[in-house]
């Protein structure tokens, strides 16, 4: 039988393998894009999985100073996909992460997630 001291180290191990994985994970998130769109792609929006802004193209047609509300309208629309496509992305990437793990899934473990 282990002793209490042997198990408490090899939790603290398991805690900073789970702490560097999720660390490993957060950067990959980062480095994968996707890109949100309205108006059928006159507003297009870049982003990481993680959520940061790369970039935001307007079509030229849309610069019109009587096209200020929709365009705004527009930005706002591709914004929240990129958004929505951001948490998907995200969400697959920690699922993959926490069955690459062993953890059963939906095991919430605070951190992943």
């Amino acid at each position: 039988m282990k002793s209490m001291e042997e198990m408490i180290a090899a939790a603290q191990k398991a805690a900073e393998q789970i702490q560097t994985q999720m660390n490993d994970a957060q950067a990959k998130l980062d480095t994968i894009e996707v890109e949100g769109t309205a108006g059928g792609g006159l507003v297009k929006v870049r982003a990481t999985a993680r959520g940061r802004i790369i970039g935001v193209e307007i079509d030229e047609s849309l610069m019109k100073p009587e096209e200020k509300q929709m365009v705004e309208d527009l930005v706002t629309a591709a914004f929240n996909d990129a958004r929505d496509k951001a948490d998907r992305k995200s969400a697959e990437e920690m699922q993959a992460i926490q069955g690459g793990m062993g953890l059963p899934p939906g095991m919430n473990i605070p951190g992943l997630g």
